[in-house]
């Protein structure tokens, strides 16, 4: 049956010299696999530039239930980026954040409020300027709530240490080594005072910077199993620290 959805593009892998599999997040479907013809010219299928990191689409395709991977018909821009693709600033985060998210989503079904927050993410990131530097490390932490692993906001600010396994703030050092130290703390609690559009407000240094990256990047580790390398880690520590 062909079916209308919006999605957001995450990845695709060279299937053969004439096709290619997309990945990407739809809101009707959740994650979704699809086939994508490469276009026999210019003039025809669908355009291979669309198929970047983040880029918000509006896509036709032919859905069959149980099928593991879907077929494309045509692929549209939903939002079109002005910054994002040309920045790499901005599209190193976004090739950080699809990767990250091929990890984390693992739900072949809708999920409106996680599909609006991705959305409404990227848009954003294509037109913030101030504070872009702190989009990756906020995204992550408002991204929690919607995977159902929000760490657990202090009633006071009597604390020291965030303990990473049982994802709250502590006064005693934990035992264990899975946990944030004093300053990557207090800098941690910053992210429940500002929403994703007051990034310009989150004042650190590169090196504060890359400590809260590491250690989010732990807590996702521990509390989704997430297993194996993200490549572009490696890529966008950098271009904020060159």
């Amino acid at each position: 049956m062909l079916e209308t959805t919006r999605g957001i593009f995450l990845h695709y892998l060279n299937y053969s010299d004439t096709s290619l599999i997309a990945k990407i997040y739809t809101e009707k479907y959740g994650i979704q696999s699809y086939m994508v013809n490469r276009p026999k010219s210019k003039k025809s299928g669908i355009k291979m530039n669309l198929l970047q990191p983040l880029f918000l689409l509006d896509l036709e395709a032919y859905h069959k239930e149980g099928k593991n991977i879907q077929r494309l018909k045509d692929v549209k821009v939903s939002v079109p980026f002005e910054n994002l693709p040309y920045d790499i600033k901005r599209s190193s985060q976004a090739f950080f954040i699809t990767d990250l998210l091929q990890h984390c989503l693992r739900e072949e079904e809708p999920n409106p409020d996680l599909f609006n927050f991705i959305y409404h993410a990227s848009s954003l990131l294509d037109i913030k300027n101030e504070g872009i530097a702190n989009f990756t490390i906020s995204f992550m932490f408002k991204l929690c709530r919607y995977l159902g692993i929000a760490p657990k906001k202090p009633e006071s600010e009597n604390f020291r240490f965030f303990d990473l396994i049982s994802a709250s703030f502590k006064w005693d050092e934990p035992s264990h080594n899975q946990f944030m130290k004093v300053e990557t703390t207090r800098n941690f609690f910053d992210f429940f005072q500002y929403e994703l559009t007051e990034i310009e407000k989150l004042d650190f240094t590169n090196t504060q910077r890359n400590d809260l990256l590491n250690k989010i990047l732990e807590y996702y580790r521990i509390h989704l199993e997430i297993s194996g390398e993200l490549k572009s880690l490696i890529v966008l520590k950098e271009v904020f620290n060159s």
